[in-house]
C-alpha cells in the first residue's frame, strides 16, 4: 500500500501529468462567445437609451424641493424629496410617476394608472380595497429601467397616476358604474388605462368602460386559477362573474376569451358549464407545462386576436402559486412560478393591449409586501414589453366613440390661503 502511495505522488509531480491537468482545466473553464449572451447585449443596449428625462426630473426636483444643504456634495439632491429618489421617502404614486390631480390631464400621458379600491365582490377573504395602496407603496422600490429588456420607461414613454376611483363599499352596481365611468374617461383620452384592484369583480366594469368607447371588437387574455364566468354568485355579480357579463357586451365575443392557468379545486362547475356553452378557451397549468411558454403565448395570442381589433389583459395575482403570493383573497397552490407568469404576460403584451387590470392583491394577508411587489412587476413588465415591441399606443386608432364627461367648476387652490403669509411685520 505504501509503495502505491509513493507511485501516485511521483505521477503527480510528473510535468507531463501537470500539463494534462492544466489543459483539462482550461478546456473546462473556457467561456462561450460572450456576444451571444443576452447579458452582453443588454449591457451595450443601455448606451443607446436616452437620458434627457432623468436630467429633467432632477432639475424639476431642485425647483420643487429646494436645493440641498451646502454640505451635500451631490448637487442634484434637493432639500425635500421629490421624484424617484430616495426610494424610502416621498408621497407614493405608482412608480413615483406624476399625480394627475386634475384628471383632464391624463390626455398628456401614454398610460394612466388608476386605483380601484373595491372588494365588495369578494366571496372569501376581503382586503383588496387596499390593493392600490399596497402596490403603489412597494412600487417605489423600482427604477423605470429594466436591464434585460433594455427599456427605460421614463425615457421611452410617459406615465401618470390619476389616483383612485371613488367606489361605494356597500353597493356593487353603483361601484361598477363609477369604475366604468373612470375607465372610459381615461381610454377616451387616448391614454392606456392600467387598473389596480380591487377584487376581480372589477373586470366587468373595466371592460365595459373600454367597450363603450369603440365600435371595434375586443378579445380578453385572462390569467387566473379560476374561470370567473358564472352569471351570479351569492345572488350578486361577484368576483367570480366578470367574464359572463363582459362577454354579453356586443363587441366582446366569448370566443376571444382566453383563460390561462385555470385549474385546481376552486373552479365552480357553474362556471365550467358557461365556458362550454359560450365556447371560450381555457389553457390549464398542465397545458402550459406540456407546451412550454412560447407555444402557450402563441396559442393564447391566436385565440384572443382571432377576428378582433384589440385585446384586454386581466391578470389575477392568484394565478401565481400561493407560496409566492400569500396576500390574496383566494390562495391556490399549483399556480405559475413568478418567472413563468412574467414571461407569459410580457409575451401576450408584446402584440399590444388596450388596457390592463391587476387584481386580487390583498395587503392585509401579505408578507413583507411580496404579493404587492409581484403585482408591480407584472405591470412594469407589461409596459416594458409594449415599449420594446413598439405597441404602446396602438389602441388609439380604435377609439371611434370617445366619451366626454362633465366636471365641476372651481377656481383657486383647495385648503389654501389666498396669498402667502406676510412675515416679519
Amino acid at each position: 500500500m505504501f509503495s502505491e502511495i509513493l507511485k501516485a505522488e511521483a505521477r503527480a509531480r510528473d510535468p507531463r501529468s501537470q500539463r494534462a491537468r492544466h489543459a483539462t482545466r482550461e478546456m473546462r473553464s473556457h467561456h462561450p462567445d460572450l456576444t451571444k449572451l443576452a447579458g452582453w447585449k443588454a449591457m451595450r443596449k443601455e448606451a443607446e437609451l436616452p437620458e434627457g428625462r432623468w436630467a429633467e426630473e432632477r432639475a424639476w426636483a431642485l425647483r420643487m424641493g429646494l436645493t440641498g444643504a451646502d454640505t451635500i456634495e451631490d448637487k442634484s439632491i434637493p432639500t425635500f424629496a421629490r421624484g424617484e429618489l430616495p426610494h424610502y421617502a416621498g408621497i407614493n404614486t405608482f412608480l413615483k410617476a406624476p399625480y394627475t390631480e386634475d384628471v383632464l390631464e391624463v390626455a398628456n400621458y401614454d398610460a394612466t394608472v388608476l386605483g380601484i379600491p373595491f372588494d365588495g365582490g369578494t366571496t372569501y377573504r376581503p382586503g383588496t380595497r387596499f390593493g392600490p395602496q399596497g402596490v403603489r407603496k412597494i412600487s417605489a422600490l423600482y427604477t423605470p429601467y429594466n436591464y434585460e429588456m433594455g427599456v427605460d420607461l421614463r425615457e421611452q414613454m410617459t406615465l401618470c397616476d390619476a389616483g383612485d376611483v371613488f367606489t361605494i363599499p356597500a353597493n356593487i352596481e353603483k361601484s361598477f358604474d363609477q369604475i366604468s365611468r373612470g375607465v372610459s374617461h381615461v381610454f377616451s383620452s387616448g391614454s392606456l388605462p392600467i387598473m389596480i384592484g380591487g377584487d376581480h369583480s372589477i373586470g366587468f366594469p373595466c371592460v365595459r368602460g373600454i367597450a363603450e368607447c369603440t365600435s371595434k371588437k375586443i378579445g380578453i387574455a385572462h390569467f387566473d386559477r379560476h374561470a370567473d364566468i358564472q352569471e351570479k354568485d351569492l345572488d350578486e355579480r361577484m368576483h367570480t362573474t366578470p367574464w359572463f357579463h363582459s362577454t354579453n357586451l356586443p363587441n366582446v365575443p366569448a370566443k376571444n376569451l382566453v383563460q390561462i392557468g385555470i385549474g385546481g379545486w376552486q373552479v365552480p362547475r357553474e362556471a365550467v358549464k358557461v365556458a362550454r356553452e359560450r365556447n371560450t378557451n381555457i389553457i390549464t397549468m398542465g397545458d402550459m407545462e406540456k407546451m412550454g411558454l412560447d407555444k402557450t403565448i402563441e396559442m393564447a395570442l391566436e385565440m384572443a386576436w382571432d377576428g378582433v381589433d384589440m385585446v384586454y389583459m386581466s391578470f389575477d395575482i392568484d394565478s401565481i402559486d400561493c407560496g409566492f403570493v400569500p396576500g390574496t383573497g383566494w390562495p391556490e397552490p399549483g399556480g405559475f412560478l413568478p418567472r413563468e407568469a412574467l414571461a407569459l404576460a410580457s409575451g401576450v403584451a408584446a402584440e399590444g393591449i388596450c388596457g390592463l387590470e391587476l387584481v386580487e392583491v390583498s395587503p392585509p394577508y401579505d408578507t413583507s409586501d411580496i404579493t404587492a411587489l409581484m403585482g408591480t412587476r407584472v405591470i412594469v413588465d407589461v409596459l416594458g414589453s409594449m415599449v420594446a415591441h413598439g405597441k404602446l399606443g396602438a389602441h388609439k386608432r380604435h377609439i371611434d366613440k370617445p366619451v366626454t364627461l362633465p366636471h365641476g367648476e372651481f377656481e383657486g387652490k383647495r385648503w389654501s390661503n389666498p396669498a402667502p403669509h406676510k412675515v416679519g411685520e
